[in-house]
């Protein structure tokens, strides 16, 4: 492979001679340089972002990676480090690295922080209330980064644990993306959600940022929350990225705290 690897400013790193290595031509040339192990780790999620992986597949080798990338076991060890600590894949013992899958059930709690406050977390029951394609209200595209009036596909879902309505989600996602997304589809898949966007719409999710305000619930979430208006509930705005930090769903999510709370571990 030619092992040419862009820069921050797009510009290319090239080795001098065969073999030499993909940082060794010109390592303190440029202000903008990277250091190696992140160009290495740059190509590897190129490759999980144009599907060259799967999510579930096993990636080659640090071997085989090395030898690829014509770099040294250990600068692809850091790059793979700094992917699985961001979730991207995932290393099991004995049988390599695999890229990571919503469909784990190691991944299923990581964008789920609502936690009984006894008991063992479980992955509540969803209710799909609606479903439709509309246009982009302004706020909505700006937070997705689409044009406004552009195509969205509204769901508006019910979450339940034991029977007891606990979450109320509104999501918006960009109707080029997810085009075929129904509530009939929605309503017979049983696992969770990015599990299916995954798989049918090739989208996984990376990362969220979100925002968490206290509100009072109004006539119409008390009625689909089965509560009195009024109630307390957190409100959690999120924002869900995949590959190359593109916006790919807007989540307004209304969460009943009576028996349960909001967990976030920092580090």
């Amino acid at each position: 492979m030619n092992s040419i690897l862009p820069t921050p400013n797009n510009q290319a790193i090239s080795p001098a001679t065969p073999g030499s290595g993909v940082g060794n031509a010109s390592l303190t040339a440029s202000p903008t340089f990277s250091p190696l192990y992140q160009q290495i780790k740059a190509l590897i999620t190129q490759s999980l972002q144009s599907g060259e992986w799967k999510p579930g597949e096993l990636i080659p080798s640090e071997m085989e990676l090395a030898s690829r990338f014509k770099v040294s076991q250990g600068t692809v060890r850091k790059a793979i480090d700094e992917l699985s600590a961001e979730n991207l894949v995932v290393r099991r013992q004995g049988k390599g690295t695999f890229v990571a899958t919503h469909h784990e059930a190691r991944s299923q709690f990581r964008f789920l922080r609502l936690a009984p406050d006894e008991g063992v977390p479980h992955y509540p029951e969803n209710k799909i209330v609606e479903v439709k394609r509309m246009r982009a209200p302004a706020e909505v595209a700006r937070l997705l980064e689409i044009k406004s009036g552009d195509s969205v596909v509204f769901i508006r879902r019910v979450q339940s644990f034991s029977g007891v309505p606990t979450i109320l989600d509104d999501l918006w996602l960009p109707g080029s993306i997810f085009k075929g997304l129904t509530a009939e589809r929605l309503n017979e898949y049983k696992g969770p959600m990015y599990g299916l966007f995954e798989t049918e719409f090739g989208t996984h999710m990376i990362r969220a940022s979100e925002q968490i305000r206290a509100i009072c619930a109004d006539e119409l979430v008390a009625s689909l929350l089965q509560v009195d208006t009024g109630m307390p509930l957190l409100n959690v705005e999120r924002v869900s990225f995949t590959y190359g930090d593109k916006p790919v769903e807007l989540r307004r999510g209304l969460y009943l705290t009576t028996s349960h709370h909001y967990r976030n571990e920092l580090s």
